[in-house]
């Protein structure tokens, strides 16, 4: 008996703009061997969510209430570092990209500039987990 598994990539999207999860939920739905297992909008529910779906990969924006993606980041990576962490913001100032790779994010992207990277890394990621 051999085995065919397919690894799916399960997604935490951690936004305050509903309009941003929405618009990062629908592109993710489109490509095959990704869910989006849960949505937060908020520092708490997404530290929840992260221990509670234990994701592959998560979306992370800077400013959220209840503190930072940054606050996040840092103890996300203190207790799973092998999640792979995207930061998506409207604030891609040189010192805050600095600083969240420093703390272990694998990606920084500009909400306005490079919202397309995000699929073409879960695309990526997808392929060489086949």
């Amino acid at each position: 008996m051999h085995n065919n598994k397919v690894n799916v990539i399960r997604v935490v999207i951690a936004d305050d703009s509903c309009v941003i999860r929405c618009r990062l939920a629908q592109k993710i739905s489109k490509l095959r061997g990704i869910i989006v297992a849960r949505e937060s909008d908020d520092v708490a529910s997404t530290i929840e969510a992260i221990h509670a779906e234990r994701p592959n990969v998560v979306i992370l924006d800077i400013q959220m209430p209840g503190g930072s993606g940054i606050d996040v980041l840092k103890q996300m990576k203190e207790e799973q570092s092998d999640v792979i962490v995207i930061m998506l913001t409207n604030y891609p100032l040189t010192p805050l990209k600095k600083k969240c790779l420093e703390l272990g994010a694998d990606y920084f992207f500009d909400k306005t500039t490079e919202f397309e990277k995000v699929s073409e890394v879960l695309k990526q990621l997808s392929a060489s987990s086949v």
